[in-house]
């Protein structure tokens, strides 16, 4: 996404009044996190924040990163524990005449079996594909993050689905 969509969604995001999220900035040094994960230190860096949901306990970090240091700037999704990404989400598309963010699920274990997940994602889901309407307002916030919310937890369900089912 460019730069000026990272800001306006980051901006949306902190000055979103939501009575189901926990929003927490986190402090950006010279441009970037400090600290925070070895794939994201000293990379340009908008904004980030530790959005959590404390009816179920579950939480994401949300970063606003030049991933790749050359001005494609991402938001990408952190588990919790900061382990592993999520998403990783840098495409924005006009449909139907909203901005969505695009994403697409993309499993890249080294086990032999991601056909088995892509299926399982695609079954479940509908697609492999998925598209989020990009919020125009502050009021939208709420929508926007329950959708981030359910992608990264079914994405979290189909790469573990190998370990629910035998496909042998």
């Amino acid at each position: 996404m460019e730069k000026d969509q990272a800001i306006f969604l980051a901006n949306l995001i902190e000055n979103s009044n939501t009575a189901t999220f926990e929003i927490k900035k986190l402090k950006i040094s010279d441009g970037s996190l400090v600290k925070f994960h070895q794939w994201t230190n000293g990379k340009p860096t908008i904004a980030a924040y530790e959005v959590t949901r404390p009816d179920n306990e579950t939480g994401y970090y949300f970063v606003f990163i030049d991933w790749h240091r050359n001005d494609n700037y991402y938001l990408v999704l952190y588990a919790h524990n900061r382990s592993t990404t999520c998403a990783e989400i840098r495409q924005i598309q006009e449909i139907d005449g909203s901005l969505h963010i695009v994403w697409t699920y993309k499993p890249f274990k080294r086990d032999g079996k991601n056909d088995q997940r892509k299926a399982y994602f695609k079954q479940m889901f509908g697609s492999t594909t998925i598209q989020i309407k990009l919020p125009s307002s502050a009021l939208e916030i709420d929508i926007f993050l329950e959708q981030l919310f359910k992608l990264c937890q079914n994405r979290v369900k189909a790469d573990r689905i190998v370990e629910v089912f035998n496909f042998e």
